[in-house]
Parts: structure tokens; sequence; C-alpha cells
């Protein structure tokens, strides 16, 4: 199967692969007898589409696909997929690591110091925290991410609340120990709140204003998913505010990040590391290159999104 693909993915399994062609973003000429695309954080649409007649299947490094047109694809009668679970243990670590770096301050603490102001030997009020053990976790979406960061939260002896379109059944809200909320109810109770839910046309801008506007004074909003999902300028508006705090990772027009947030205390921000570990990113290109194989074999691929 002759695959096309704009970069080498990392780790051994990319090499298992015996017909790459490599080229540079964006195609611009047609290229018969492209069977696969392997790709990352680019659009393919009609567009790029209409210049490879031949393609079967595009493959998607990464669990979001929401720059894939499936519905084009699937007209088409093309296959796509994705590398789910690689990423669930990354992302959940991060999103931990935001929720600690916001409720300790820690980024605060780092600038304090770094500017020669701790006077002390101990952190003034001005650097007062709060807690994160004990306190009440909201988890929006329960997929892989979402359970990896409730079975984190156990350590944490958190309250963990959940909302998601289906309610788990009783012995696995059980089994993670969760406690099923409505969304609105689960953004007023919460004092963290973490989202982990693909961004589709259902959940563009799930959380917009008048959901932030729920959420207690003081709470904190991470998200580790993906930036359309909340409404960014209503977001920017509360941060400004000081009413709320939040660990962001991603955001609407990547790389873009609103000015306003820049000199924010109550916000820390991250260029899209959930996945920044050699091992996770690795682990993706295992994925990728399963359902590739899979696909050359005729046998179907286990990431199956169309």
């Amino acid at each position: 199967m002759r695959i096309l693909s704009s970069r080498r993915f990392p780790g051994p399994a990319w090499d298992e692969l015996r017909d790459v062609e490599y080229f540079d973003w964006p195609l611009t000429e047609e290229r018969k007898g492209a069977e696969a695309l392997a790709v990352v954080a680019r659009p393919v649409d009609d567009a790029l589409l209409d210049l490879l007649p031949d393609l079967t299947l595009v493959a998607n490094y990464g669990a979001g696909y929401e720059l894939v047109d499936v519905e084009a694809c699937r007209a088409r009668g093309i296959t796509v997929t994705n590398t789910p679970g690689a990423v669930d243990a990354p992302t959940a670590d991060l999103a931990f690591a935001l929720m600690l770096a916001v409720r300790r301050r820690v980024v605060e603490g780092d600038r304090y110091v770094r500017a020669g102001r701790w006077g002390s030997g101990w952190a003034e009020e001005e650097l007062m925290g709060d807690d994160v053990s004990g306190a009440a976790l909201g988890i929006v979406g329960l997929g892989g991410v979402g359970r990896a960061v409730a079975r984190r939260a156990r350590g944490f002896e958190m309250r963990v609340l959940y909302a998601k379109r289906q309610r788990l059944a009783a012995p696995d809200e059980a089994e993670l120990g969760v406690e099923y909320r409505e969304l609105e109810d689960l953004l007023t109770e919460a004092d963290l709140v973490t989202l982990h839910l693909p961004h589709t046309s259902e959940t563009e801008r799930l959380v917009d204003a008048r959901r932030l506007a729920l959420l207690q004074d003081g709470a904190c909003l991470v998200n580790t998913a993906r930036g359309a999902i909340v409404d960014e300028k209503a977001l920017v508006s509360e941060l400004v505010s000081g009413r709320i705090r939040a660990g962001l990772d991603v955001f609407v027009h990547e790389p873009h990040v609103p000015d306003q947030l820049f000199d924010l205390p109550n916000v820390v921000l991250a260029p899209h590391l959930g996945t920044a570990l050699a091992s996770a990113r690795e682990a993706m290109t295992r994925v990728l290159v399963d359902n590739l194989l899979a696909f050359e074999r005729r046998h179907a691929p286990r990431n199956v999104v169309s």
C-alpha cells in the first residue's frame, strides 16, 4: 500500500511501513496511486481529497479528528482512523498538573521567586492557594481520558462528579467512584471542572457564557480537550474579571492565544502539551501503524471513526 505522509512519525513502529512517500504541506498537485494518508493537525477536506483520487484510508495521528471532514471521506468510500487510548494517561496527567498549578498557584510562585520578591522563609499571604485534595472535581466527558482523570482523583480523595450524554450503569459508577450530574448542576457544584470530550458540532461552545456564569467564584476550569468546546470570548471575560481561574492547554485558533490572558495571574497557559511525551508519541505511532497495516492486509482497523 502506497502511503503519503507530510512527516515521519516518532518511534520504531514507523519503520515497519514499506512504501511511504513524504511531501511538503500543503499538497498542491494531484498524487495518483496514493492509497493512504497519514496526517496530524492538518485539514483533510474536499480540496485535498480531490488531489488524491485513489485514496482509501485517512490515518489520523491523534484521538481528535475534527480537522478531517469525515462526511466527505464517507461519501468517497474513504475510511478514517484515529489513535485513541495512547493519549489517555498523558492527557489525564496534564489535567492534574494544571489543576495543581492553578489551585496551588505554582506558576505565580515561580514568577515571584524569579523576580526576587521572596523575602521570608515561607509563602506570604498573597500566594495562598486552595485545596485539591478533598475538593469536588467535575469531569465533563467520561471517555478514556475522563476515566483516567477519575482514577487519579482517588489518590487526592476528591469527590468526583461527571456529566456525559449517556449515564453510566450503576456498577461502572461504583467502580470509578463517580456521581452523575446534569451539566448545569455539575458546573454549579464543582470546585474544579475539567473538560474531556471531542470537538463536534454538538460540543461547539458547549460551555458558553451562561454555563460559565454557573461556576462558583474561585472555581477552576481546566481544558485539555479542544479550545472550541468553550466560548473563548466569554471565558476571557470571566478570567479578566478575576471571578474564576483556569488551566488551558488548548485554544480556539492555535497557536494564537487571546492577548488578554498573558498578564493574568489566575490562568496557567500551556502550548497543547497533552501528549508531549516521547512515550506517548511513540505509542500513538504504534496505533497509527497498526491501523495502516491492518488496512493493507484487508483487515478491519481497530480504530475506525468512519
